[in-house]
């Protein structure tokens, strides 16, 4: 098993350059089966979620070949499988693999879908969109089975923002017969990058005002070219290595309209950051952090992906933190690790904020108190998914002693390189076998 040991307690300096962004990528690639033409993408990232995107696609007739180290064509000529089943318990990528499915073959059987552990996220706003747009959906012990001689448009009312719900709303709209209304989609940067590429595609696809979008279906799509836009959480996972460590590090490609909220809670809390052309420098010399209150939200609001990492800067920040998390009802189980590090968080289900939340009264504990500072010591911990890890690796940066991460196939999954573009800032940071 492979394992990252980390000897904190070390200034992170210098600069990174971002890597494509795995949730846009992964989805870029889903939407090549949308044609049987070549799509050529470039920017995309070399990591596990990438190989379990190909897997899928794979499985279902596509071929996947590499132009260099980071541009792939896909090309789906022939559905030869409508079942999509190897790997699906990774990721929830196969669920967005329905859409496509049914407008190429009129069927599709996706096995039940996994993902980190961070809370209940059941594939339902996927299944009733599908459902109102025609399809016939039987649900197995296994997994669910879909079929429809076409799609048709429909008005689609997502009770909430989610991404993927959005996405597969997208997916088949835009091959649909007449026209799609989506009311309370997600308007996250790697969904309007999805529009853009089904634009190029053919798709004809109206961003409203407010957090609506119009589709009107076309009988085919052609290949295109698409670069993907960089990882703003890898951005951010940065810039949070440099708060914790009092570092400094330029991260090249970071984009200012990706995570001006981010950047407005950085200087809250007291750090500092210079939004250059070609990126951003984040910088923690000598800086007097204090603490906030703080709540997720969908975009463009501030990301739940972002607060593990955050919450880590924030046992160094005096007086108290409030963190309340509205998008997922389970994701402060890391914490339990930070307080072993010498971490002062407790947990609440109360609503810690102001913004209407899912989860009130409904005794989850989706609210964190932080109180610092506080001394972090190295600890060996188990990454339970992406973004905790990522907590993980930022804690024992921050932390005195040689702290010891197994369970790292999920950071595998979520970045590319993470310990060589760690080493070229200055960390102490090895991958070992245990």
């Amino acid at each position: 098993m492979d394992a990252f040991r980390i000897i904190g307690g070390v200034p992170l300096t210098g600069t990174v350059e971002l890597s494509g962004a795995k949730n846009a990528a992964s989805k870029f690639m889903i939407a090549s089966s949308l044609t049987d033409e070549p799509v050529l993408l470039s920017n995309v990232p070399r990591q596990q979620e990438t190989e379990i995107a190909r897997d899928l696609l794979a499985g279902i007739g596509t071929t996947a070949e590499w132009m260099d180290q980071h541009t792939l064509k896909l090309q789906t000529k022939i559905v030869g499988s409508t079942f999509v089943e190897r790997l699906s318990r990774k990721n929830r990528l196969s669920i967005l693999l329905f859409a496509p499915l049914l407008h190429r073959t009129g069927e599709a059987f996706v096995s039940t879908v996994g993902g980190d552990k961070i809370g209940p996220r059941p594939g339902d706003f996927h299944l009733e969109t599908l459902k109102k747009m025609g399809a016939e959906i039987s649900t197995l012990s296994d997994g669910h089975r879909a079929s429809a001689k076409k799609l048709r448009g429909a008005l689609i009312e997502l009770p909430y923002p989610s991404v993927g719900a959005t996405e597969t709303a997208i997916l088949a709209g835009v091959l649909a017969e007449g026209r799609t209304m989506i009311r309370n989609a997600a308007r996250e940067p790697e969904v309007r990058a999805l529009v853009m590429m089904l634009q190029k595609m053919g798709a004809i696809i109206q961003l409203d005002a407010g957090r609506s979008i119009e589709i009107i279906g076309v009988q085919k799509l052609h290949g295109c070219e698409m670069a993907v836009l960089p990882d703003r959480n890898e951005a951010v996972s940065f810039a949070c290595m440099a708060l914790g460590t009092r570092g400094e590090i330029f991260v090249k490609g970071a984009q200012h309209e990706h995570l001006i909220t981010f950047l407005n809670t950085i200087r809250k809390i007291g750090g500092s950051y210079d939004a250059r052309q070609d990126g951003i420098l984040f910088s923690g010399k000598n800086a007097d952090y204090r603490g906030i209150e703080l709540e997720t939200d969908t975009h463009p609001g501030f990301m739940t992906d972002w607060q593990q990492p955050l919450v880590a800067v924030l046992t160094q920040a005096k007086g108290r933190s409030a963190v309340h998390e509205t998008v997922y009802e389970d994701r402060f189980g890391y914490t339990e690790a930070l307080k072993k590090m010498g971490a002062d968080i407790s947990l609440s289900d109360e609503c810690l904020g102001e913004t209407p939340c899912r989860f009130k009264e409904r005794n989850c504990k989706h609210s964190a108190v932080i109180i610092g500072p506080t001394i972090l010591v190295a600890v060996d911990v188990v990454v339970p998914d992406i973004r905790a890890g990522l907590a993980f690796a930022v804690a024992a940066l921050m932390a005195k002693g040689a702290s010891t991460l197994t369970g790292i196939e999920h950071l595998d999954r979520g970045y590319e390189h993470l310990e060589e573009k760690l080493r070229a800032v200055g960390a102490q940071i090895e991958r070992i076998k245990i």
